[in-house]
């Protein structure tokens, strides 16, 4: 089963004054990048959080967020009574000189540094098993993630199986065309070579001969044909595939539209060149799809 690049999903847990919520999405990428963000205090999670998703995600550009909140009940306010006096030495000093009013208890409160916020201080073994608690919601939001990238995928697999299906009729229908009989193609080569003689140029009988024979080959699309018949199979075979066949499929995709460019300028059939040129179109829409794919 084929996978996207492209999901998302979150996870929240808490252990004693914490809470913690995670977000995760990935998008297209052309290998593996994982972006991290955590809040201070946090850094040493970031590498087992990379591995976590190394170990489930082969390709695509991940972000993992991590906001936590402790709760208000345990934090607490202290005064720093050095700060305040610093900063009351410092009004002292500018009454000298001015009329100013003495100041509010709010306004110095407000002073950067002379109320600050205490947290109690965690154990070792405490900030261990909290940390442990993260990264186990991490995986609980990596795997959401990850089946979301597979739900996508399946999604994914059934416009790629459609488009190989619409590439095989195209095909096919080419192949049938009475365009591409010899009758046709014998007719075309006369009507060419007519307009040929109708000129006064002198033209060499073996060197016509020569030509003829380029213009038969340059207008037969067999191998053109059995190319795009085989890289139809070749896709399904890689939708079967148990690992990320992303990158194969897109140069697959390439060959595919190898193929109907050279179909499309060795025809001298319109109606050949019109149904080469749905090909295409319907080619160009499989490579769009085919680059969601891990």
């Amino acid at each position: 089963t084929i996978r996207s690049m492209t999901g998302f999903a979150r996870a929240d847990g808490a252990a004693g004054p914490l809470s913690w919520h995670w977000e995760v999405r990935s998008v297209n990428g052309r290998g593996l990048d994982v972006r991290l963000r955590t809040p201070p205090g946090f850094e040493m999670l970031e590498q087992r959080v990379r591995d976590a998703v190394a170990r489930r995600v082969a390709r695509g550009s991940v972000s993992a967020t991590l906001s936590v909140r402790r709760t208000t009940g345990e934090v607490q306010l202290r005064l720093n009574e050095a700060v305040l006096a610093q900063v009351l030495a410092a009004l002292a000093t500018v009454r000298k000189h001015t009329e100013a009013a003495p100041p509010r208890a709010e306004a110095l409160l407000n002073v950067k540094g002379v109320l600050e916020v205490s947290e109690p201080e965690d154990s070792e073994g405490e900030v261990a098993e909290r940390h442990a608690a993260m990264l186990a919601t991490f995986d609980t939001a990596l795997e959401a993630m990850v089946r979301a990238r597979t739900e996508e995928g399946s999604r994914l697999e059934t416009i790629v199986r459609e488009q190989l299906a619409a590439i095989e009729k195209l095909a096919a229908t080419i192949a049938a065309s009475p365009a591409r009989s010899p009758e046709a193609i014998r007719r075309r080569l006369k009507e060419q070579m007519a307009r040929l003689l109708e000129t006064e140029a002198p033209l060499d009988e073996a060197r016509l001969y020569q030509e003829a024979a380029m213009l038969a080959t340059r207008a037969d699309v067999e191998e053109e044909l059995k190319r795009t018949a085989a890289h139809v199979q070749g896709a399904r075979k890689l939708l079967e595939s148990d690992e990320p066949v992303g990158r194969r499929f897109d140069f697959l995709a390439q060959e595919f539209n190898r193929e109907a460019n050279t179909l499309c300028s060795k025809s001298f059939d319109p109606d050949i060149v019109r149904m080469g040129l749905e090909l295409k179109a319907v080619i160009d829409q499989m490579r769009e799809q085919v680059q969601n794919i891990e």
